[in-house]
C-alpha cells in the first residue's frame, strides 16, 4: 500500500466464467486460495468484502421489468468487492494477485467517484 497517496476506493467486478477444461478440484483450489488472499487483504485494511452475485436478476428500464441478466457468457458478472489503494495502478496490481485469474476469470477495476451525480458533469451516463 502506498503511504504517499491517500487511499481511494476501487470497485472490482469479477467477470467471465471458469475455464471449461479446468477440473472442479482445480477450480475449488483456486477458490480456496482466493478466500485466503481476500481475507488477508480485508484484515490488512487493503480490501473491503464483497459478495458473489446470484444467477438470476431483473433488468429495469422505463419501458418494463424483464427477467435477466442478459450479458453474453464472456461478460457475466460473478461478484464484486472493493480495493483500497493509492492509485488505479496499485489497485490493478493488487487484483492481479487474485488466484482465480489462472482459471479464466477476469477483473474490471473502476475508481469509485465520491462526487454526487450531476446532469452538468461528464459521466459514464452522458451521451456522446
Amino acid at each position: 500500500m502506498s503511504n504517499s497517496s491517500p487511499l481511494s476506493e476501487y470497485l472490482v467486478i469479477s467477470r467471465g466464467q471458469w475455464d471449461s477444461d479446468a477440473s472442479r478440484e482445480d477450480i475449488q483450489a483456486a477458490i480456496d486460495r482466493f478466500y485466503a488472499w481476500h481475507d488477508r487483504l480485508v484484515g490488512e485494511g487493503r480490501m473491503r468484502p464483497g459478495q458473489r452475485l446470484a444467477r438470476e436478476g431483473k433488468v429495469v428500464s422505463r419501458q418494463c421489468v424483464l427477467d435477466g441478466p442478459f450479458a453474453e457468457a464472456k461478460e457475466v458478472v460473478g461478484g464484486y468487492w472493493t480495493i483500497l489503494a493509492g492509485s488505479l495502478d496499485e489497485a490493478a496490481a493488487i487484483a492481479a494477485q487474485n488466484p482465480c485469474l489462472d482459471h479464466g476469470l477476469a477483473f474490471e477495476i473502476r475508481p469509485i467517484d465520491p462526487a454526487r451525480a450531476s446532469a452538468f458533469a461528464l459521466t459514464n451516463e452522458t451521451p456522446t
